[in-house]
């Protein structure tokens, strides 16, 4: 049986195959014989690379989170203040609803496994953790929680709707959210306070 040795991407071809079967066609689809059909690899494979179907779904996700806090980290690193972290989480929210329904399908297959299976929940726990690093720089951790939490309402909002909202309120919502910051409040109360702070 061939293995890593003779094709070094092997393993990384299952789960993204694992990935595009669950967006196609949803998990309850999923079996080691169709993956395997889909990556074009040998079924021994699958038991060769992972014990069993649940490391597969794991690992796939976890491939799948670091796809996605990679998307916030592009948006959102950069950002050098608060306006610019206003911006970039308005970027994010119409480039996530826009641009990738195979990102969107994967999200909620996930949260959808991990309300029916609290092993999944450190997936979700750790990816909302990571998405709110950049946040945190400009604003204190609730407003952080507060607006990853907004990020992906008007992102599962703006996807499903037949008329998605535009960017004026979807930057109105970010207002709203950011000027009750107690970061800002703190800030107005400091001598040589940023110029950018609401």
């Amino acid at each position: 049986m061939a293995t890593g040795h003779t094709d070094p991407r092997r393993r990384e071809r299952i789960l993204d195959a694992t990935l595009d079967l669950i967006a196609d066609e949803g998990i309850a689809r999923v079996s080691h014989r169709r993956i395997a059909a889909r990556a074009g690899v040998p079924l021994g494979s699958m038991t060769y690379h992972f014990s069993g179907m649940d490391q597969l779904l794991r690992e796939a996700f976890g491939r799948f989170t670091d796809h996605i806090v990679a998307v916030f980290d592009a948006r959102l690193g950069a950002a050098a203040d608060r306006d610019q972290a206003r911006t970039a989480v308005a970027d994010l929210v119409h480039s996530l609803s826009e641009e990738s329904q195979r990102d969107l399908v994967l999200t909620q297959e996930l949260y959808t496994l991990a309300a029916r299976q609290p092993a999944y929940r450190e997936l979700t726990h750790e990816w909302m953790r990571r998405s709110r690093v950049h946040l945190e720089k400009h604003f204190d951790p609730e407003t952080a929680r507060q607006l990853d939490a907004l990020i992906e309402g008007l992102t599962l909002h703006r996807a499903l709707a037949r008329e998605p909202h535009g960017r004026a309120l979807t930057v109105e919502a970010i207002a709203r959210v950011t000027t009750t910051d107690r970061g800002a409040t703190a800030d107005r109360n400091t001598p040589g306070a940023d110029a950018d702070t609401p």
